[in-house]
């Protein structure tokens, strides 16, 4: 193996027993190609010897795009600033904005300033940019162009305020405000916040009779102690807008005449690849009103990197390319948060694509998608891994179990080139494929008994799931089900999903966080900072959830859930309901309706933006290691997908499939990308995010005691279930013991993924060692004994069978020859084979799947 210290050669320590216990001791430590790795960093060089370096001259005639696509000016007061990328043949992109000679065919339409655009006259013309033969063309359009309409405290002041940073968390946005000044956070109420501007204390924070003179304005040029410092010029557009604001009067939108609120932002180039240290592209950023018009938001958007080391970003929306990675530059204007990728390259950087096998035929959908991206990366992915590796790693994913010696001997005789495809199918037909899908829903619903759900309704509850996706019933269908049972939690158990949480908008934020992987908990009390759910957006959502009923049965244990249709939630600033609303999207007809069966079309349709990536990320996180979003559970923009054209395509896949999970993972499990080797090469040893190897992963808590009591034949006794019912089959999360809850179990006690960790620790190490689940289990199983007393195995036979049995792979020449020579002369040969039992399954080469 190549990320496990294997079963070292015994003859080297002094005593079996000091050897067995040195060699089970490698469980503490980690190797490390389990070290988190937080960004994908290749080393320079990473191609084969001889690679051809890039060109660095672009070809005759260049590939130019021109951003953004269309320009709208709609008042004397509009701009709009562009740029334009030139992508080489071997997908650099460079900023070309300055080399490209900029004309308008019509100049009496609009004044060309630098790279920025000024109405002069209603009307269309074109911007013509002209570069080594390449012409680009960009339609404008002109309207108003003598009007020039009034500051309005909405959609100018606020946006000022939101850009200086005057709205944070760490200044005036705080709960307490800061200095005696509080503002929303983000600007989440702009009404309250003229107030507090306007008309809050006695000395009015402007001066409507020398507006300059306003504190408002003296803070923020730095004319008078700020804490914050100051935050812009008085020669700045920022100073210009506040103090034509106040000097008409610092007027509130009138109720009747509110101006259009922002419905989308857009930030141009979408993704740039750039190649040396300190070499820059500008960004450009868009936003789209209600009324159909647009503006340049670039000096008034709030400009992040999620990785500034690779891409750092200034207030301007120009990118500096730093190391050699990937990184997301976000721009944040109103309640909107968008986002563009950024890969940083080496000047120069040699590589060679691996060249593809004429005889493999066409790679899948998976895999072009992954190795796009490797290519952009200049990452060369590691090749695939043995069949030892793959029937191992393919069964414990797929059905949380070790292959048996039957299966590993059957699976490595077979000289079919389609052994693995066939291989997975004959796993996902088994039972245990569909408890693995039961019991991790089963975490996210939180199945388990309170002091308000019985074991017997945790136990119909569990059952119900685990029936759902043995009888393959597609998720949608389940989804919908589940968000609109009725009747009892006995008779129908589905219901206890408005049992084990009864709080309306906990439900409303649990639905969004299993079934569409986004978080709305910071939408309850203010604007989510870093994603776009608006207080709006949340308490919308919530009244979905607001007109569910209970009552009592005939047995004390059992309630009836159903919809009373009545009841609602209210906005936290309003105090006022707000009508049930999509996320996202619009506000449907409920009057009459059971709302949950609204909402549950809804998110279970292949339409819903959210539902089926969500899905499908899960799918991909469980075999890969890492979600295409990570963590699964938080899709957000500022949590950008490491692949977004993978991310969307397997969601629109799972849709196309009529949501059936096991076609998913047949997909995912046939391809390249899990079928690479955990060994690395020197382009790909620190990605953790694109695939171009395995991820060595520690099995989870229940498959391991799974692997463990199989393996030993030692079963174990659960609560509910008979002796020898699997780990994964347990129902009710209060259902436990000290094993499952060392090696990270899930509480089941939110909805948060997190909650089933797999992260090794000290005491996983301490408990296999010195605890009584392996040894115990060995004693009680009988198999080594069995194998010598009856079965008359030699000694090397049975390590044999131990090797395949925990590992599915034969000893090595070396480890072989150093057993034997350790357990030489031991009188009771039985006992010596169970010690050399014991320490492979305390090695990590059994506790991870690789």
């Amino acid at each position: 193996m190549n990320s496990f210290n294997r079963v070292e050669s015994m003859n080297k320590f002094p005593s079996l027993v000091s050897s067995l216990v040195l060699l089970a001791g490698l469980t503490v430590a980690m190797p490390a190609a389990m070290s988190p790795i937080v960004a994908a960093e290749p080393a320079e060089g990473g191609g084969s010897e001889g690679a051809s370096a890039i060109r660095t001259d672009p070809p005759k005639k260049p590939t130019i795009t021109a951003y953004p696509p269309e320009i709208k000016l709609g008042s004397s007061r509009d701009f709009q600033s562009f740029v334009a990328v030139n992508m080489r043949d071997d997908g650099i992109t460079l900023d070309a904005t300055e080399q490209i000679e900029w004309v308008l065919s019509d100049p009496s339409k609009a004044k060309l300033d630098g790279f920025k655009l000024f109405p002069l006259a209603d009307g269309d013309t074109e911007l013509v940019g002209t570069y080594l033969g390449a012409e680009i063309r960009i339609p404008v359009s002109v309207s108003n162009a003598a009007d020039r309409p009034a500051i309005s405290f909405e959609k100018d002041v606020m946006p000022v305020l939101t850009r200086s940073g005057c709205n944070t968390g760490s200044c005036h946005g705080a709960a307490r405000g800061k200095d005696g000044f509080r503002i929303s956070l983000f600007g989440f109420d702009p009404a309250g916040d003229y107030h507090r501007i306007t008309r809050e204390i006695g000395v009015r924070r402007i001066n409507l009779a020398i507006p300059s003179e306003s504190l408002l304005l003296k803070k923020s040029v730095g004319s008078v102690p700020h804490t914050g410092g100051k935050l812009f010029d008085v020669d700045s557009d920022y100073y210009a807008t506040i103090l034509e604001w106040l000097e008409d009067g610092a007027k509130i939108d009138p109720s009747d005449a509110k101006p259009p609120t922002v419905a989308s932002l857009k930030i141009y180039p979408p993704q740039a690849v750039i190649e040396g240290e300190g070499s820059k592209q500008r960004f450009v950023a868009v936003a789209t009103y209600s009324d159909g018009s647009t503006r340049d938001v670039t000096r008034l958007a709030a400009f992040t990197s999620n990785n500034s080391g690779t891409a750092a970003i200034d207030n301007e929306g120009t990118v500096t390319a730093g190391r050699r990675g990937e990184a997301f530059v976000m721009a944040r204007f109103d309640t909107h948060t968008v986002g563009s990728q950024v890969l940083a390259l080496p000047e120069g950087l040699q590589y060679e694509p691996p060249k593809a096998n004429p005889d493999a035929g066409e790679k899948s959908y998976v895999d072009q998608m992954v190795e796009r991206k490797l290519q952009q990366l200049r990452i060369t992915p590691s090749g695939q891994c043995t069949d030892e590796e793959f029937i191992r790693r393919a069964t414990i994913d797929i059905v949380g179990l070790l292959p048996t010696e039957e299966e590993y001997h059957e699976f490595i005789a077979d000289v079919g080139d389609d052994k693995r495809a066939r291989l997975i199918d004959r796993l996902l037909e088994r039972k245990e494929f569909s408890e693995i899908w039961a019991m991790k829903f089963a975490q996210l619903l939180m199945i388990k008994s309170t002091n308000q759900v019985s074991y017997k309704s945790a136990f119909l509850y569990a059952s119900w799931l685990t029936d759902k996706f043995a009888r393959n019933v597609p998720v949608d269908q389940m989804v919908r089900e589940l968000l609109t049972s009725t009747g009892g939690t006995f008779t129908s158990p589905a219901t206890n999903f408005y049992e084990i949480e009864r709080d309306k908008l906990k439900t409303a934020e649990n639905v969004a966080q299993v079934f569409m992987g986004i978080r709305t908990q910071c939408a309850q009390c203010h604007n989510h900072p870093f994603d776009r759910w608006t207080m709006d957006d949340y308490y919308g959502f919530a009244s979905f959830f607001s007109q569910v009923g209970r009552k009592p049965a005939e047995d004390y244990r059992e309630q009836i859930v159903f919809n009373s249709f009545g009841g609602e939630v209210n906005h936290l600033v309003t105090g006022k309901p707000v009508p049930p609303t999509f996320l996202g999207g619009e506000s449907p007809p409920t009057a009459g309706k059971d709302r949950r069966e609204v909402v549950a079309n809804w998110l279970a349709s292949r339409d819903n933006p959210f539902f089926s990536k969500s899905i499908a990320n899960r799918v991909w996180a469980h075999f890969m290691g890492v979600g295409v979003v990570d963590p699964v559970d938080d899709i957000r923009i500022s949590n950008p997908a490491s692949n977004p054209e993978l991310f969307e395509e397997l969601g629109k896949r799972l849709a196309d499939y009529g949501f059936d999970f096991r076609k998913l993972v047949r997909d995912i499990c046939n391809s390249e990308a899990y079928g690479r080797s955990t060994a690395t090469n020197d382009s790909n040893a620190h990605d953790s995010r694109n695939y171009a190897h395995a991820v060595v992963r520690r099995i989870p808590a229940e498959s391991l005691l799974d692997c463990l009591c199989s393996v030993t034949e030692s079963p174990d006794k659960f609560r509910g279930l008979p002796l020898g019912a699997r780990a994964v089959q347990i129902a009710d999360g209060t259902t436990t013991n000290y094993f499952l809850t060392s090696f990270g179990r899930s509480p089941r006690t939110t909805v948060c993924e997190c909650e089933a960790s797999t992260d090794p620790s000290l005491s996983q190490a301490l408990h296999l060692l010195n605890g009584n689940s392996v040894h115990n289990k060995i004693r009680s199983g009988k198999v080594i004994e069995r194998w010598v007393n009856e079965e008359k195995l030699t000694p090397e036979k049975v390590i044999d069978r131990i090797y395949v049995r925990c590992l599915s792979r034969v000893p090595s020449v070396d480890e072989k020859a150093g057993l034997l020579a350790a357990i030489e002369g031991e009188a009771n040969s039985v006992l010596a084979l169970e010690d050399i039992f014991w320490a492979v399954l305390n090695g990590r080469e059994f506790v991870f799947n690789h």
